[in-house]
C-alpha cells in the first residue's frame, strides 16, 4: 500500500490509521485555526482540512506525495464554534457551557491524490449530549489535564465520557475521524486498500 501524509499531531487519528492498517507519515500542519466571523462549524472544519493539506503541498515544493489527509474537528454550540482551549481558564468557560446540555461536533477530513492532483473532501455532524457537572466534578476534569488539545475541551475517548449522556451520529467522527467516510473516499479515489 501507498503511504499516506497524515498532516496531524493527533494521536486519535494516528489510532485509527494503525486500526486501518495503512503505513503513514505524520506532518503536521502548523495553521491558525481561528475561524472568521460568519463561518459555520461545516465550512470551517472543510476549510482547514483542505488547508492543512495546502500546507503540506508548500513544505513540499514541488514533490508529489502519493496522498496527504488533512482533517479537522470543532465542537459547537448555538453557532459558537470552540476549538481547543488555550489554558484551564478556557476549558472551564468551554465545559460550562457545554454541560448540561446538546452541542454538535463537526468532523471534515480531506484525502488529496498525488497522481491524479485531486481532492475529496467529506464532513460529518454529530450531537452530543453532555450531562450537568457539579464544581467537583467540572474541578477533578480540568485537573486531569486531557482538556489540552481537545475540541471543546474534553476527549469523549478519556475521561471525558464520564459526562456523555448520549451521541448520534458518528462515534469515530467526534474523536476526529469519520472511519465510514474516510474508508469510502480511500476506495472511491483508488486507493490500493485490501482489509
Amino acid at each position: 500500500m501507498e503511504p499516506i501524509i497524515l498532516a496531524s499531531a493527533s494521536a486519535r487519528r494516528q489510532e485509527y490509521f494503525k486500526l486501518l492498517g495503512l503505513p503513514f507519515n505524520i506532518m503536521p500542519a502548523k495553521l491558525d485555526e481561528i475561524p472568521p466571523p460568519g463561518q459555520s462549524p461545516e465550512e470551517h472544519t472543510r476549510d482547514m482540512a483542505v488547508k492543512k493539506i495546502q500546507a503540506i503541498l508548500d513544505r513540499l515544493q514541488g514533490r508529489i506525495p502519493h496522498w496527504i489527509c488533512g482533517a479537522d474537528t470543532v465542537v459547537s454550540v448555538g453557532g459558537e464554534i470552540f476549538g481547543k482551549p488555550r489554558d484551564p481558564a478556557g476549558a472551564r468557560a468551554m465545559l460550562e457551557k457545554l454541560q448540561g446540555r446538546e452541542h454538535e461536533v463537526s468532523t471534515s477530513v480531506a484525502l488529496y491524490r498525488g497522481k491524479t492532483k485531486t481532492m475529496d473532501c467529506r464532513s460529518v455532524r454529530s450531537e452530543v449530549v453532555f450531562a450537568p457537572l457539579s464544581e467537583e466534578e467540572l474541578e477533578w476534569y480540568l485537573n486531569t489535564g486531557e482538556w489540552q488539545g481537545a475540541a471543546g475541551g474534553y476527549k469523549i475517548q478519556g475521561l471525558g465520557g464520564c459526562f456523555i449522556s448520549e451521541i448520534r451520529g458518528s462515534y469515530s467522527a467526534i474523536v476526529g475521524l469519520p472511519m465510514r467516510e474516510f474508508y469510502d473516499m480511500l476506495i472511491v479515489n483508488g486507493y490500493q486498500y485490501g482489509p
